[in-house]
Formats: C-alpha cells, structure tokens, sequence
C-alpha cells in the first residue's frame, strides 16, 4: 500500500464535523473542481500569489500542480502538508500547515481556502483548530503563523477566536498594486487557553520521522 511508502496518506484529522486527510488523486480531482468554480469575490484577491486571476481550466490545473509539488520537494528540513477538507462526503477545501526547520525552530504557518458555498458557517475555525493541534499537541510546536489581507475579516476572526495576536504587518504587491497584510502569532500558551474545538488525530506515528521528529 501507499501508505507504507508515504505515510501521510494514513494520517486523519477529526473534528466534530469535519475531516482533514492527505488527498488521493479523486480528492484532488473535486478540489480542482472547487477551485475551477470561483472561491472568492473575482473583484478581489485574497492570495499573494493570485493563482485564482485565470481561466477555470488553468486554475483547477494549478491546484494539482501545487499539491504534487509540495509532494516532490518534502524533506524534514521542509516541509507543507496540504489537507483536503472533508464535510458530509464532500471536499469543501484544503487546509495546510507547514514548516522549515521544524525539528529546531518548532514553528508553523498555516494557510487555507473553502469552496464559496460552504463559506460562513464556521469550517474555517475547526479546520485551522484541527492542524494547530496536530502542530502543538502532536509534533511539539511552540508557535504557529498566520497572515491576510486587512480587509479579509473572516480570515482575521477566525485567527482572534484561536488565541492568535498581532504581530505586525507585511506590505505585497497583489495584480500589482499594494497590498497590507496583517501577520498574527499564537504560542502555546494561547493555544491551550483557547482549544475548544475537540480534535482526535490518528496515524501520526509512523509519520513523523518526516517531520524530523524521533518515531
């Protein structure tokens, strides 16, 4: 099986309505569909990198491209786990934590996006609560990253209502103009004081010599 080769493929995480898993290529095909049919307001760009500005065709192909990108270029000093986002059946997102230099610095970045119809009802909180606790309960971070655009006040809710503080600004150029981001930090701390959302992680085990970490 896969999963003896590459064992993020057996890893789960659970929430009380979501799950989070490393996609196979059916996954990946309804996240590329997702994507293909607008995540977001076409008047805005809430990505540095604005992988949405195309045709649906280029923009559903980027989705796969990034995902086995990530796959090809893992070692422990390096690392991005992008998870599909699962709710009823349905892929409804992806959610990703990531690291460099995890085994030392014990620090991660998360990022994520959820199809437009499923935007709102409060998957963006158990999701991020899902990979915070994989990163501090299960592989031992101190801190964990995040950032958004100014005006993205969902993103920024959801990092308030995780126990996340300002931690300054970032200025980008966006379809090239300039753009604030606002970066935010949460240690462990905070973490603890604000984890309401019950997780249940399965399958880390066999997986975290790839983060670096003794089995």
């Amino acid at each position: 099986m896969i999963a003896d080769h590459w064992p993020l493929f057996g890893l789960r995480l659970l929430t009380p309505r979501l799950e989070l898993r490393v996609p196979d290529h059916d996954d990946l095909g309804a996240l590329a569909d997702l994507a293909a049919a607008g995540i977001h307001d076409p008047q805005r760009q809430p990505f540095v990198a604005a992988w949405t500005d195309g045709p649906p065709e280029q923009v559903a192909r980027s989705v796969l491209q990034w995902q086995w990108h990530q796959w090809s270029r893992w070692s422990p000093e390096g690392w991005e786990l992008a998870f599909v986002v699962v709710a009823d059946g349905r892929v409804i997102g992806t959610q990703s934590v990531g690291g460099n230099r995890f085994a030392a610095l014990r620090e991660v970045g998360t990022g994520s996006w959820l199809g437009r119809g499923d935007q709102g009802r409060g998957y963006g909180t158990e999701m991020r609560a899902a990979v915070l606790e994989l990163a501090f309960d299960g592989l031992g971070a101190v801190y964990a990253t995040s950032e958004a655009f100014a005006d993205n006040e969902a993103s920024y809710r959801v990092s308030r209502k995780l126990g996340y503080a300002d931690n300054g600004v970032e200025r980008h150029l966006v379809r090239d103009r300039p753009a604030l981001g606002r970066r935010l930090r949460l240690d462990r701390a905070a973490w603890l004081a604000h984890r309401t959302v019950p997780v249940t992680v399965t399958g880390l085990a066999p997986c975290l010599p790839m983060f670096g970490l003794p089995a």
